[in-house]
């Protein structure tokens, strides 16, 4: 079971966040609040496997509780949620480790999403994977700018960059969930990037 902790401002999209995870089997929400100072105390006390919290709320924001568990907690599993996509609180959330940076109208991906991160993986929704090429260009190294990949390859660097994880990616392409992980990785070693979120950066740069 995935123990979530649920925090917005406004209670009512609170009670929908819960009752839209609670509808899977795999989350039980163990909490949920209304500030970013509630979402630092409730991650403390109940050591979520996720905390989904609302980045704009009022006296503070999602970004700044982050800041604060990561100093107890490095590790921790934090997706930010919100109905802005501005540039600079992508650039922020990434820079002090948060696990992913969803759209609240994109309602279809939050349980995936957090399925993803305590598998390790970071997400991003559609709208926010656009951006990361603009946003985080400097970050991506250029050992390899003229590097050919294979059909099999660019396939699997797309849906990377879609946000789908390994079972997603295998059975779209019919590989097995090794197959994939081994490519993944043999990805990340070809280009000289360190993670799925690079993987996806390199992919906007070159073929979008």
């Amino acid at each position: 079971m995935i123990r979530v902790v649920v925090v917005d401002d406004d209670p009512l999209v609170t009670e929908s966040l819960k009752t839209i995870l609670e509808i899977s089997d795999e989350i039980q929400v163990v909490g949920t609040g209304n500030a970013a100072s509630e979402a630092v105390t409730l991650y403390l006390q109940e050591r979520p496997d996720v905390l989904l919290t609302d980045i704009r709320m009022g006296e503070s924001t999602g970004i700044e509780a982050a800041k604060e568990i990561f100093k107890h907690v490095p590790d921790a599993a934090i997706l930010l949620l919100t109905t802005f996509s501005d540039d600079e609180y992508i650039r922020e959330a990434l820079q002090i480790g948060v696990k992913g940076y969803l759209i609240k109208q994109d309602l279809a991906s939050i349980v995936p999403a957090i399925k993803a991160v305590t598998n390790g993986q970071s997400v991003f929704g559609t709208e926010i994977a656009g951006k990361l090429a603009s946003i985080l260009t400097d970050q991506l190294p250029r050992k390899h700018p003229s590097v050919e990949l294979s059909e099999r390859e660019k396939s699997i660097l797309i849906a990377v960059a879609n946000g789908k994880n390994n079972k997603e990616i295998a059975k779209e392409l019919f590989l097995s969930e090794g197959t994939v992980r081994n490519n993944i990785s043999q990805l990340l070693e070809k280009l000289d990037v360190r993670d799925r979120t690079q993987l996806a950066i390199f992919y906007y740069q070159k073929y979008q």
